[in-house]
């Protein structure tokens, strides 16, 4: 029985070169969800959402100007529209620890608004992936 010599087989020419092309494709792969990830801290899709909202009582809060929000939005949500938001205006529930979902209309202003209140000392923000379009598409409840 041959014994694999890790060291000899990764310093032969043509194998570095596949060992190389593996790192790279890997890092690669991983590098959109990382980023996601240390821009947002943490995004939840619409399934995820409506199970914390049923189970933890989460807040929802659409960060949505007045109007885009009356057009439509998450049952119960509370409306602070980023620019409040990031003024520092913005009447925010008191309670931090509890968890809050972020939403907006396709999940950009969710991200920059959830990064906010991270910063004014919330716990446990999520940005809702996809937004209110990817929750009206998963078929769920809207009001107006």
């Amino acid at each position: 029985m041959t014994e694999i010599n890790i060291v000899k087989f990764a310093t032969q020419w043509p194998n570095y070169l596949y060992i190389i092309t593996a790192l790279v494709s890997g890092s690669m792969l991983a590098w959109p969800v990382l980023r996601r990830t240390m821009a947002t801290g943490s995004a939840v899709s619409a399934h995820e959402a409506t199970l914390m909202i049923n189970r933890q009582d989460a807040l929802v809060m659409d960060v949505r100007d007045s109007r885009e929000f009356e057009k439509g939005h998450i049952l119960n949500a509370r409306n602070v529209p980023l620019s409040a938001l990031e003024a520092g205006t913005a009447d925010l529930p008191k309670q931090k620890s509890k968890p809050v979902i972020v939403s907006c209309e396709n999940g950009d202003q969710s991200r920059r608004a959830a990064a906010r209140l991270r910063k004014v000392g919330f716990e446990r923000v999520f940005a809702l992936a996809g937004g209110i379009a990817a929750w009206r598409q998963a078929g769920l409840p809207v009001g107006k």
